[in-house]
């Protein structure tokens, strides 16, 4: 209110006025910054929130070893947290849920399953030994007045351990937010370590839910990084799937209703579901008759909570202001941080050290010299007059002494009663000041030392509290699932050929296909166009619909086979095209674009396949040959705005189908990406060979059984699949594998039997401890068998060609014996062979050419048109196969075994890998040699390298 509204405002008046304006903007600033520091967002040096670290101070004040209630925590907790005993309650049940900080007692619930802790009254809690160790020091920590006044409460806990990064934060302020991923405690010391010798560390987050993560695009924990976090599913087998692991930020519960919820709209098809989580989670998930494992897997990532995405933000707060760092930036000030306090507590004890040798210097110089006796000191009236007889009376010894004499250490030499005194023994006291200057030799040589020091203490840490703390989430690359391709047909698709429409909704119409309500639809009409529309209930795509499918979008071996009347001239052309991608709800034109244009003949062929038709043209009198065979197979597959190849200038009466084709495109070309472990097309990981038709992939894991799948691209495999090839029938194999039930070890040669896909079979024993030790399939290949013979265990090395020792026999023999001694090391060694690299042919240019579908309008066409005049002659040819190089390759696999005197089988105990004899070669070139090492301790040990490959080539 300003003076000329209210003129009658006296002047001694207006201070007592506040103006509005601004205050409102100053109060939302003051709660703001309220809000960031003091609730939501955790202190960069100690990792946590203010409730968090009242918490922890409060569990310190009433640490006596034995457990508390949760409620007197809560209560001692309200002295210094003014925001009532829920949000400490349900602060301390998150501590104690992420178990490093608090040992807990009773009812605490499950973060797994979501199941909440009991009431406090019946929970007990008390401080870890982690907590203990590394969270607490009163000598190095800055204190506070609490809320009200009457209690010191800590700024920020002396936390030596990156503890913001080990349990992880999320919070919400005012205008910010905060969502720190926890990471695993053993990699943060490592990391530590390797930060303190001067490497930048690259962490990773670790969910205690275990589950997979994609950390591509982790962007080191900052805004616009994400996390792809997958379940954990097995196919238990043909009909039945389990989740062993759920995705971090969801629940056991979240994901079954996120399961029920897609089956219910028809994205999966299930049967049922069933919970059987109790300590480890298991989740079971029955399939309807008929629904594929590998998709519904898939299906699930795409549609269900069994795959998250989660956004990192990294905001801490530092210097008393929120910033936004990268996680490897908090690790590498955390480090510091901890550096800095380790030497603020050897600088400590280093003082008191000091201190003790001084005072016990004093006191052995005023008993040695008899000050006490001094009559001096024993007539002083006054501590003044003591203190000045005191300096008089050690002024001698002040040199020696590594600080002035204050008052108040004369003040401690009065103290001492006089049966100290007169039992002082000199000796012992010498014997202790040795003891404690060795110490101090040992302080100052760490704090000379102190990155050193640094190390060592975080490998302490890591020796003492690191067991039992290994990464749960494994670390994998996902490859993106198309939701188009998995999702389950859950509507019909119907269209109206004469009033051009399609759709879900048009029942009484021809039926076209079982469809999902997010497939694509292709249509092509009798006037040469074609138009790409989603599924719907009703869409008005043109009159005269002459075929009409589900869209597959990158689709190059569906091949349209098409002949049409150009409206202009009349003349009739050929083509064939693949319509790859377009623009989604535009007409594209297949014919040469004029008015009048009609299509002849259309076909859509899903592998290529070429028909031979018959073409009967009107009666002329330039013509004496009114009919001729025109056979697809001689066209040659181009773009889909190709003009085509002329058929025939003359009218076209009739055109009728006389045989059906074969498929003129080559095998589909297969690769597996050991990284995603997933079939692909694009040329990622090993090249397994072209398949057609029946073939088949084999698989061999390591636990000793194969299993025969198709190529589907949609395919699983698991993690410990050591082999993937093409199936040949013909292919012979060498085992060697230990026999549990025997305990010895066998070889034996075999095929590997055709079978139906999805069936595990096992060619070796199935008695327990059985193992698998070598797999070869060169033909050349032999071992070296050191034993022991006889009584007197003489040793001998025996030289043994696979091939030689025994006959291809069935898939299920034993084998024969490897040798009725004691084996004691197994060498398998592969001579050079000559590999065929299969080389691809040449990509055929000038085919398909199309662009990538989009939601707009415009779309880059192919204008390019290219005309052939001759139909009947062969348009088009197979592209030449280079010659096909060759390399040699040289492998040896060595294992040695040990029997031990009470055991009867044989026991591994050193795997090497020496040089490979070589075979009759120039000296001068070396050729290489693969390795395999590993160890075993007993023939339970006896297992694959960290990555599947022990002895399988």
């Amino acid at each position: 209110m300003s003076e000329e509204l209210d003129p009658n405002i006296n002047e001694e008046h207006k201070h007592t006025i506040t103006p509005i304006n601004g205050l409102y903007e100053n109060w939302f600033l003051d709660y703001a910054s309220y809000v960031i520091l003091d609730r939501a967002v955790p202190h960069i040096h100690d990792g946590l929130k203010p409730v968090q670290r009242r918490i922890m101070h409060s569990l310190k004040e009433m640490d006596d070893g034995r457990f508390n209630k949760a409620a007197n925590v809560i209560g001692n907790t309200m002295k210094y947290h003014p925001h009532g005993d829920a949000s400490i309650g349900d602060a301390m049940v998150q501590i104690g849920q992420k178990d490093l900080l608090i040992d807990m007692q009773g009812n605490w619930g499950d973060p797994v399953t979501g199941d909440s802790a009991a009431a406090p009254r019946y929970i007990e809690a008390r401080l870890s030994k982690f907590a203990n160790d590394v969270v607490f020091n009163p000598d190095t920590t800055e204190w506070q007045l609490s809320y009200d006044g009457r209690n010191n409460e800590p700024i920020t806990l002396p936390v030596k351990f990156p503890l913001l990064l080990a349990q992880g934060a999320e919070g919400i302020a005012v205008g910010l937010a905060t969502k720190v991923m926890p990471h695993n405690f053993i990699e943060l010391i490592d990391a530590s370590i390797e930060s303190l010798r001067g490497t930048r560390p690259n962490i990773l987050p670790d969910f205690f839910t275990g589950g997979m993560a994609d950390f591509s695009a982790y962007n080191e924990g900052q805004r616009g990084g994400k996390i792809r976090v997958r379940a954990k599913i097995t196919e238990k087998d043909k009909k039945t799937l389990v989740i062993t692991e759920v995705p971090f930020s969801t629940t056991t519960g979240s994901v079954i209703d996120s399961i029920l919820s897609a089956n219910d709209k028809g994205k999966i098809k299930i049967k049922k579901i069933e919970d059987n989580t109790a300590a480890n989670v298991e989740i079971v998930v029955h399939l309807a008759p008929g629904i594929s494992p590998d998709v519904t897997i898939d299906a699930l990532y795409a549609f269900t909570a069994c795959e998250v995405s989660i956004s990192p933000n990294t905001c801490i707060i530092k210097d008393d202001k929120p910033h936004f760092m990268s996680v490897n930036d908090i690790l590498i000030e955390n480090t510091k941080h901890t550096k800095s306090l380790l030497k603020k507590e050897l600088e400590i004890r280093l003082h008191e050290l000091q201190e003790k040798i001084f005072f016990s210097s004093l006191l052995k110089i005023f008993i040695q010299e008899g000050m006490y006796k001094n009559p001096e000191y024993e007539n002083s009236s006054n501590f003044d007059t003591v203190v000045e007889v005191l300096h008089l009376l050690f002024e001698p010894f002040k040199p020696s002494l590594y600080r002035e004499i204050t008052p108040e250490d004369f003040k401690k030499l009065i103290d001492k009663p006089m049966s100290s005194i007169t039992r002082f023994d000199v000796k012992k006291a010498d014997e202790q000041m040795n003891a404690l200057e060795e110490e101090i030799k040992v302080v100052k040589n760490h704090l000379k030392h102190l990155t050193d020091y640094a190390i060592a203490w975080y490998e302490k840490l890591k020796n003492k509290y690191g067991k039992g703390r290994e990464r749960k989430t494994e670390i994998r690359l996902f490859d993106r699932v198309e939701a188009a391709k998995v999702a389950l047909a859950n509507v019909k698709l119907y269209m109206n050929r004469e009033d051009g429409f399609i759709g879900s909704g048009l029942r009484k119409d021809e039926f076209v296909a079982d469809c999902s309500d997010i497939d694509e639809v292709i249509v092509f009409r009798e006037d040469g166009k074609c138009i790409i529309t989603k599924v719907a209930d009703k869409t008005f795509v043109g009159k005269g619909i002459i075929h009409a499918q589900v869209f597959k979008k990158g689709d190059e071996r569906t091949i349209y086979n098409m002949i049409y009347k150009d409206g202009s001239s009349g003349t009739a052309y050929v083509k064939r095209f693949a319509v790859v991608g377009v623009t989604r709800d535009k007409e594209y034109d297949l014919s040469k674009g004029t008015k009048g244009s009609k299509v002849l003949y259309f076909t859509a062929n899903p592998n290529g396949e070429a028909e031979v038709v018959n073409v009967a043209l009107k009666p002329h009198s330039k013509l004496r040959k009114l009919q001729f065979d025109l056979d697809f197979a001689e066209v040659a597959i181009k773009g889909r705005g190709s003009q085509g190849n002329i058929v025939s200038k003359y009218p076209v009466k009739k055109i009728i189908l006389k045989s059906k084709g074969v498929s003129t495109l080559s095998g589909l070309k297969i690769w597996y990406d050991d990284l995603l472990k997933r079939l692909n097309v694009d040329g990622r990981g090993k090249y397994l060979g072209e398949f057609d038709g029946d073939d088949k992939i084999l698989q061999i894991h390591k636990d000793g059984y194969y299993e025969l799948s198709s190529f589907e691209l949609s395919n699983h495999f698991d993690d410990g699949l050591i082999l993937i090839q093409k199936f040949d029938a013909d292919k012979v194999f060498a085992a060697v594998h230990y026999d549990g039930k025997a305990q010895n070890y066998f070889v034996k040669r075999f095929a590997f039997e055709s079978q139906s896909v999805g069936k595990k079979v096992s060619f070796i024993s199935e008695e327990p401890k059985s193992r698998l030790l070598f797999l070869t399939s060169n033909p050349a290949a032999k071992i070296i068998v050191d034993v022991l013979k006889g009584k007197t265990q003489t040793p001998e090395t025996l030289d043994l060609v696979l091939a030689e020792m025994i006959d291809v026999k069935g898939l299920k023999a034993n084998g024969n014996r490897l040798s009725p001694h004691d084996v004691q090391k197994v060498v398998l060694e592969e001579p050079e062979e000559e590999i065929e690299e299969t080389i691809e042919p040449e990509e055929e240019t000038g085919g398909v050419e199309d662009v990538e579908l989009v939601d707009s309008d415009e779309a880059i066409e192919n204008e390019a048109v290219e005309t052939e005049s001759i139909a009947p002659e062969k348009l088009a040819e197979e592209p030449a196969v280079k010659e096909k190089p060759k390399f040699e390759r040289t492998e040896k696999t060595e294992v040695k075994i040990e029997k031990p005197a009470e055991a009867k089988p044989p026991v591994v105990e050193k795997v090497t890998a020496p040089a490979s004899p070589k075979k009759e070669e120039p000296k001068e070139e070396e050729k290489p040699v693969k390795k395999v090492d590993f160890e075993i301790t007993n023939p339970d040990d006896i297992d694959m390298d960290d990555k599947g490959q022990l002895g399988l080539f």
